[in-house]
C-alpha cells in the first residue's frame, strides 16, 4: 500500500513478454502455502532456489518465468499520499506497524523506501519471523509486538485473503482497491482526515 503494487508490474511484464494478464498471480495461487512464492516469504529458500522453482511452476502452466525476473518487479514507486496519511496518523498519536509479505533484501538500496518506513514503530516482516499473510500466527505476532489487542487494531490490505483472518480475530479491515478511498475509509473509522 505504501508503493504502486507489484501487480501493475507484473502486468506490464506480461505484456512484454506476450504472457496472458494476471499469469504471474495465478502461478502464485497455486498451492498458496507451499508454492515458491510462500516459501521465498517465510525464507525457507533464497533466491536461486525461488527463481529456479519459480521457473518451474509457471512452466507447468504454461510459461516459464524466471523467478528472478519476477523478484524485480516486486518494489513500485512511493505514493506521497501515503506518507502524508502515515505521517498524519502518527501526529495523531496511533501506532503504526507495517505487516509486509516479503523477500529479505528484495528491495535494494531504496533510500525513498527507507524514508516511508521510518514512519513505522514495528515492521513484521514475513521473512524474518517464518510466517506470512494469510497465516493467524503472522497477525498474532503482528499484536504482539505492538502490544495490542486484535479488536483495537485497523489493518489494511490489498489481498481480501489476507483481510479475512485478521477480521475473524476481530480487527477492523479495509481493502486497498483504491488507495484514496481507502484513505477516505480509514480517516471515516478513526475520525480523521487522511486525504
Amino acid at each position: 500500500m505504501i508503493t504502486s503494487s507489484p501487480f501493475d508490474a507484473f502486468n506490464r511484464y506480461e505484456e512484454r513478454h506476450g504472457i496472458p494478464r494476471d499469469f504471474i498471480r495465478s502461478v502464485n495461487a497455486v498451492e498458496p502455502d507451499t508454492n515458491a512464492w510462500a516459501r521465498i516469504e517465510r525464507r525457507e529458500v533464497g533466491a536461486d532456489e525461488f527463481d529456479r522453482l519459480f521457473a518451474e511452476e509457471s512452466e507447468r502452466l504454461g510459461h516459464r518465468i524466471p523467478g528472478s525476473d519476477v523478484l524485480s518487479c516486486l518494489y513500485g514507486a512511493v505514493r506521497p499520499e501515503m506518507v502524508t496519511a502515515l505521517d498524519r496518523l502518527r501526529d495523531a498519536g496511533y501506532l503504526l506497524a507495517c505487516l509486509t509479505n516479503n523477500v529479505v533484501g528484495s528491495t535494494g538500496d531504496r533510500p525513498d523506501v527507507d524514508d516511508a518506513m521510518s514512519r513505522f514503530a514495528h515492521i513484521i516482516e514475513s521473512s524474518r519471523v517464518g510466517v506470512r499473510k494469510p497465516e493467524r500466527a503472522f497477525y498474532e505476532i503482528a499484536c504482539a509486538t505492538a502490544g495490542v489487542e486484535p479488536e483495537e487494531v485497523v489493518f489494511l490490505d490489498d489481498l481480501g485473503i489476507n483481510l479475512k483472518p485478521a477480521a475473524a480475530m476481530g480487527m477492523t479491515t479495509i481493502k486497498v482497491v483504491d488507495p484514496g478511498s481507502a484513505l477516505a475509509e480509514l480517516g471515516a473509522v478513526l475520525g480523521l482526515e487522511l486525504t
